[in-house]
């Protein structure tokens, strides 16, 4: 159905020809799901935006093939390629909520995306729209489509969006990376559709990724990229089985192991890796230790409620409200790391926020060493919590200020806390931070856009550790970054926990990652916790039925893949 080769892209700049991808070469049967694998900049989305015809100016295809059945896809011209996409060809993409139109409900955009192809009346796309839903498996979905986006869960976006792409009956879908924001359970629900579209509706599927889980778990054949060359390709079993290339064994052995604790992850070596020197960080670590000279120190919760306000319905009934935590107990010891495992919405970010005071709870206490924690909105900014704990969020590229430079965005907690007061002083501490979480100091002048997602997470982790933490709270620190990275920035958590006696609470959705990272654990669902415990015994022996059921739900390869 689909024949790439040599395919070879290019972006034009002062200092030369950039090649994003490089000869290479590959097929999609009909009701294939082909995975594409790869560290973040080897070149996925770009082979995927090629072959939609969605390549970013000034882009362009240097050589190569690309043939859609008999179509020439290099052939076209701009209207015949607006023609085909969406028609024969569509794309899923990694983020469903800025794939959607926000300002429209989800009939008017199915609808409007059926009429653009087909020659049908307007009731007929409405009718083909529901039904797309349903077999999505949104229930009630000619009431669900009067909604707008923000109405819909992420996996229930994700669903719609995959119904945007197949309403006019494609033969090939691209989806790049259409799972990665999403947890296990709903992750298992948009790969079962993937796999049953496959082979239902003989729909070709190109899916573009960095999680292994999912290739080793749905796909069919797998290539495997690397500085956008393919250098392994074919049958996954054979593949990710039997890896005859080294990067392909390096990229395997990175994937954290679901059925066994380790306590190193392997990083595949990488060309352009900065190394630090000898002394790198050496000024940094000797600050942060004089600070840290006493114990380290635990947390307790006992009986933490939150609510939030109802959404009001009617004018003559109060709304009813929300209660994102409810009974929320457990202990925190001094030195550990703990983990919070649950799905979308079981309230695990709203726990890190009332930790920090962002959010204020209900009902409850919270104890950071032998001191009271106050509510949220009476905890002023010079409240001793305010420093000793400290939060690595989710997105960094958010969580950095985008125009100020990283030697100003590290020193804020230094003046903020009054830690350091010269300021030559500072921007020489900050420098050396960077160089303790393996970033060149030179960093110091840069902005948040000039580096990769790794390098800004490592940042945000330099950050925390200016304020001299005795908590560092990690809200789901490695959900975006691919295998590699991630077992890069998890092997420097390790090390610091260790070399300053950190007390860590690591919130993820990926269970996996946790119990690598855990001491403790605690699983969350609806607001409640099901099951808490020592990390170990819960993943050997779970007693939660929830449990056992988002352990059999994660995406793994078989043992003997990962031997």
């Amino acid at each position: 159905m689909l024949r790439v080769e040599n395919l070879t892209v290019k972006f034009p700049s002062r200092f030369g020809d950039f090649t994003a991808v490089q000869d290479l070469s590959m097929t999609i049967k009909p009701g294939e799901i082909h995975g594409l694998v790869g560290e973040s900049g080897a070149g996925k989305s770009t082979v995927g935006a090629a072959i939609i015809g969605l390549l970013q100016s000034p882009g362009y295809i240097s050589d190569g093939t690309m043939m859609l059945g008999d179509t020439d896809l290099r052939g076209l011209d701009q209207q015949e390629a607006h023609r085909l996409r969406g028609k024969r060809i569509s794309m899923i993409f990694q983020d469903p909520q800025t794939s959607l139109n926000p300002l429209m409900r989800i009939e008017d955009q199915l609808v409007e995306t059926i009429l653009a192809h087909e020659d049908i009346s307007a009731a007929a796309a409405k009718s083909r729209a529901i039904d797309l839903l349903e077999e999505m498996g949104i229930k009630d979905a000619a009431s669900r489509m009067q909604s707008y986006p923000h109405q819909f869960s992420g996996g229930m976006r994700q669903r719609v969006v995959i119904a945007l792409a197949l309403c006019t009956n494609p033969e090939l879908i691209i989806a790049d990376e259409p799972t990665t924001a999403l947890d296990v359970a709903v992750q298992s629900q948009v790969l079962d559709l993937i796999r049953r579209l496959a082979e239902v509706r003989k729909v070709g599927f190109m899916l573009i990724t960095h999680d292994i889980g999912v290739i080793a778990r749905i796909a069919d054949t797998v290539t495997v990229m690397r500085h956008g060359k393919g250098i392994e390709s074919g049958p996954t079993a054979q593949v990710l089985g039997n890896p005859v290339h080294t990067y392909t064994k390096q990229l395997m052995a990175a994937v954290p192991p679901l059925d066994r604790k380790i306590d190193r992850f392997m990083v595949p070596e990488k060309d352009d890796i900065v190394t630090p020197s000898m002394n790198s960080g050496a000024q940094a670590e000797a600050w942060l230790l004089s600070g840290t000279k006493s114990d380290p120190i635990g947390l307790s919760l006992s009986d933490i409620d939150v609510t939030f306000p109802g959404v009001r319905t009617s004018i003559f009934r109060k709304p009813d409200p929300f209660v994102a935590l409810s009974e929320i107990s457990f202990d925190v010891r001094p030195g550990s790391v703990m983990g919070i495992v649950g799905e979308s919405g079981s309230g695990k970010s709203t726990l890190a926020k009332t930790l920090t005071g962002l959010v204020k709870p209900a009902n409850g206490t919270m104890t950071l060493g032998s001191a009271d924690l106050p509510g949220g909105k009476t905890r002023a900014r010079k409240h001793p919590s305010r420093q000793l704990m400290q939060m690595v969020f989710q997105d960094p590229f958010s969580s950095l200020n985008s125009r100020h430079k990283i030697g100003d965005i590290l020193a804020e907690p230094l003046w903020l806390y009054g830690l350091v007061k010269d300021q030559k002083e500072r921007q020489e501490l900050c420098a050396d931070m960077l160089g303790l979480v393996g970033m060149p100091p030179e960093a110091i002048n840069k902005f948040p856009h000039q580096f990769s997602g790794g390098q800004r997470q490592r940042i945000a982790v330099a950050r925390a550790l200016l304020a001299r933490p005795k908590i560092l709270i990690c809200d789901e620190p490695t959900s975006a970054l691919d295998v590699s990275i991630q077992a890069q920035l998890l092997n420097l958590l390790k090390d610091l926990q260790k070399a300053f006696g950190l007390t860590v609470i690591f919130i993820s959705h990926n269970l996996s990652v946790v119990r690598q990272m855990s001491d403790d654990v605690v699983v969350l669902r609806n607001g409640r916790i099901q099951e808490k415990g020592p990390s170990e015994q819960v993943y050997e022996d779970p007693k939660a039925d929830y449990t056992k059921r988002l352990l059999e739900l994660t995406p793994t390869m078989p043992s003997q893949w990962m031997s």
